[in-house]
């Protein structure tokens, strides 16, 4: 007994040195190699964990295998380390193949002006970096459940059945189905990328990421709102970096009718020259309505992306109010009001009575006759005015208090 323990320990001290001697090897070749190239150097780091993991296994394997060939624990024991063969290798692909995507996304960097062909790249090598995975995943598992007999045979089940079970999934997983083949018709479409600023559901934002599920958007005030990839195959939305990143805005204004167009054109060259907002590519500055009261100035700017834009829009809004209240505050809106001033009365004849003349043809229950000056007087009880002599028609009316005193009234109005 103590000989079999002996020799088993042997064979897998003797398997396992060799597959790490194996390893070691592997590792001080890929440091030499790290040396004169980067990329080496991020392999190495990504998958020396699965890769020696998957080494140390397949060792203890082949020691445990030459040891116990012959007993009755070797099936158990050799599925045991087919099983954890099979996730170590799947380990070490996952590995690999985010290896190869971070070093097509560094290759192809969007920190730049114009990043149309690096934003699709990006997109597509983030979805078929989870196609991968999820794949890897997928087969790994299978490997390893068709690794029992009894799973095997009922995978052959399945698999005879194929035709119903394949309806029934389609049904149960209709909009997971959709929402995952959406997301790749998205994807190499060109249709959406990573880092694309679009406005949906009335949201402006930049996307954040896109999954086979899902897509998430940054908007500008730091919140995320979650889209379902179905959403933008079937959904009208707006993106503004379709084919570029260059955009033009506009700034009105609603001011009044002595505003001179030419010199806010004029001051407009003056302000787009002091900021580095403006791009360079078109400025204009146009009446485009000129009703209501109001004369209607709009221009427009050009900057390289959205985010420059609302700056720069904010900017020149802000210096073009500043010059109008301080150059030219009459351009200021104004709401203007005519006021019309009627002809007062003029000054009646000593004991005489207002006639309809006087009261330009007005005529009504208490003016515009003597019977209705008769009238009004029942209810107002008035006093006759008085002129005094030697005046004229310029002098100054006034009615006769019931004290005595005499009232003037106005010159303006005496005068009519």
């Amino acid at each position: 007994m103590l000989e079999d323990w002996f020799g088993f320990g042997v064979a897998v001290a003797i398997s396992v040195g060799a597959a790490l001697l194996f390893a070691l090897a592997v590792e001080v070749i890929m440091r030499l190699v790290a040396r004169r190239y980067p990329w080496a150097r991020d392999l190495q780091t990504k998958t020396r964990s699965p890769f020696w993991a998957l080494v140390l296994v397949l060792g203890l394997w082949v020691g445990v295998h030459a040891a116990l060939r012959n007993t009755e624990w070797m099936p158990i024991v050799g599925r045991f380390f087919t099983v954890a063969a099979i996730a170590m290798l799947a380990w070490l692909l996952i590995a690999f193949v985010r290896f190869v995507s971070d070093l097509a996304l560094a290759h192809n960097s969007i920190d730049m002006p114009d990043n149309r062909l690096a934003r699709r790249l990006r997109t597509q090598t983030l979805i078929v970096k989870r196609l991968a995975i999820a794949l890897i995943v997928v087969i790994a598992v299978g490997a390893e459940l068709f690794s029992f007999d009894s799973v095997r045979a009922v995978g052959a089940s399945v698999l005879a059945s194929a035709g119903i079970a394949s309806i029934v999934a389609g049904l149960a997983a209709q909009s997971v189905l959709g929402n995952m083949f959406a997301g790749i018709q998205l994807v190499f479409s060109d249709a959406l990328r990573v880092d694309d600023v679009i406005v949906a559901q009335g949201e402006w934002g930049r996307v954040g990421e896109i999954t086979l599920s899902y897509v998430v958007l940054d908007l500008w005030d730091d919140r995320r709102l979650v889209l379902p990839c179905t959403y933008f195959t079937t959904t009208p939305y707006e993106n503004w970096t379709r084919q570029g990143s260059e955009l033009l805005g506009s700034v009105e204004f609603d001011l009044d009718w002595r505003v001179s167009p030419q010199r806010m054109r004029e001051h407009l060259e003056q302000v787009l020259t002091e900021t580095p907002l403006y791009d360079g590519r078109a400025n204009v500055l146009q009446v485009t309505e000129a009703t209501a009261g109001y004369v209607r100035v709009r221009i427009l700017v050009t900057a390289k992306d959205a985010p420059t834009l609302y700056d720069l829009r904010c900017f020149v809004r802000e210096a073009m109010v500043l010059w109008i209240q301080s150059v030219m505050p009459d351009a200021a809106p104004a709401q203007r009001v005519l006021v019309s001033e009627q002809a007062a009365p003029g000054p009646r004849k000593r004991g005489g009575a207002a006639t309809s003349a006087e009261h330009a043809g007005e005529s009504g229950f208490f003016t515009g006759s003597a019977e209705a000056e008769e009238r009004a007087s029942h209810f107002t009880h008035g006093i006759p005015r008085v002129v005094r002599e030697g005046e004229g028609d310029d002098a100054v009316t006034g009615e006769i208090s019931e004290v005595g005193e005499v009232v003037e009234e106005p010159e303006s109005v005496a005068r009519g």
